[in-house]
C-alpha cells in the first residue's frame, strides 16, 4: 500500500506522532480522537487504544493543520468533514451550527475520525478491461475510493478522462502526481459534470460517492450525452443498491450495466445489471 504518511503525521498533535509512526503504515485505517479519552487506532479492523488523553487543544491543532485556514476547507467543514493533504478525510462530530434549518458550520467539536487514504496500484486491473460505465458499490470504509483511484489511473492513458473530485481526496497530488486525468477539485457533481461536458470534451467522467438526487441527475445528463461514467455509491450489495430510491433513476436506462461489489474481506465481485450473476473475483 502507498500512503501519504508524512502528510498524515503532520496533522497529528506532536505528542501523538511517534506512537502512530510506530504502527505499520499498511494496516492503519482510522484514527479516532475524542476529548478526554485515549486515541483509538483501527489497524486492519482491530481497534487499539494508545496512552494519553486527547484535549480540546489537540482537536484544534488537527483542524487547523488539516484546513490550512483555506476558505474551501472551512466550507466543507459545514458538511462535517475536512480533507487534509494526501487525501486523508477528517470527520467532525459535536454540535453543529444550524440556521433556518440548515447546518452552516461546526460549533463545538468533541471528536474526530481521521480516515487514512491508501493507494494500492494495480488492484483495478480486472475492471480496466471492462467497457461501458461501471459503478463501484460498498459499505463505508471498504475501499470504494481506493479502487476508483486505481481504475482512473489505469483508464486515463487511453481515454480522455475527467474527474470531479468533490472533496479533494480522490486524486490528491501527494498520492498521484502524474495522472493523465483532468481533475476538477472542490466542486459539486451537480455543477462540475455539466462544466466538464461543456469545456473538456471527456470520453469518460469519474466521480466518487453518489449520495443525492442532484448527483443522479447530473450523471443521467452525462449518460444521455454518450459519456462513459465511473462512480461509487454506498450499498452493501447489488440488491441493496437496487432497493434504494435515490438510485432508481440510474436503473431505468440502466446507466451502469456493470457493478463492482466490494466485500469486507478486500475482494470484489463483478456483476451485470439484469443478470446479477458473478463473473469475476479479484483480491487486493
Amino acid at each position: 500500500m502507498k500512503c501519504a504518511w508524512k502528510e498524515l503525521l503532520a496533522v497529528l498533535p506532536v505528542w501523538l506522532r511517534k506512537e502512530v509512526d510506530r504502527r505499520q503504515e499498511d494496516s492503519l485505517r482510522e484514527i479516532r480522537l475524542r476529548i478526554n479519552a485515549p486515541p483509538e487506532l483501527n489497524l486492519a479492523g482491530e481497534k487499539t487504544k494508545l496512552p494519553g488523553q486527547v484535549t480540546r487543544q489537540d482537536l484544534d491543532f488537527v483542524i487547523n493543520a488539516a484546513s490550512r485556514y483555506s476558505p474551501w476547507s472551512a466550507a466543507t467543514a459545514a458538511r462535517g468533514f475536512l480533507t487534509a493533504a494526501g487525501g486523508h478525510r477528517i470527520g467532525l462530530c459535536g454540535e453543529p451550527v444550524i440556521r433556518s434549518g440548515e447546518i452552516t458550520g461546526m460549533g463545538t467539536i468533541r471528536s474526530l475520525c481521521i480516515r487514512v487514504a491508501g493507494d494500492y496500484p494495480g488492484i483495478a486491473s480486472p475492471l480496466a478491461k471492462i467497457s461501458g460505465s461501471l459503478l463501484i458499490l460498498g459499505a463505508p470504509g471498504w475501499g470504494k475510493t481506493t479502487l476508483l483511484r486505481d481504475l482512473i489511473r489505469q483508464t486515463s492513458p487511453r481515454e480522455t478522462l475527467c474527474v470531479v473530485d468533490e472533496r479533494g481526496e480522490l486524486l490528491p497530488p501527494e498520492l498521484d502526481p502524474g495522472t493523465d486525468a483532468d481533475v476538477l477539485t472542490g466542486c459539486s457533481k451537480e455543477a462540475g459534470i455539466p462544466m466538464l461536458l461543456r469545456t473538456m470534451g471527456p470520453d469518460t467522467i469519474a466521480v466518487d460517492e453518489i449520495t443525492a438526487p442532484e448527483d443522479v441527475r447530473a450523471l443521467l445528463s452525462a449518460a444521455n450525452c454518450g459519456v462513459r461514467l465511473l462512480a461509487t455509491a454506498h450499498a452493501a450489495s447489488a440488491a441493496d443498491f437496487q432497493s434504494r430510491s435515490v438510485y432508481r433513476p440510474l436503473l431505468t436506462q440502466p446507466v451502469f450495466p456493470t457493478l463492482a461489489v466490494l466485500k469486507q474481506d478486500n475482494t470484489y465481485t463483478v456483476e451485470r445489471i439484469g443478470k446479477w450473476n458473478c463473473d469475476g473475483l479479484a483480491h487486493y
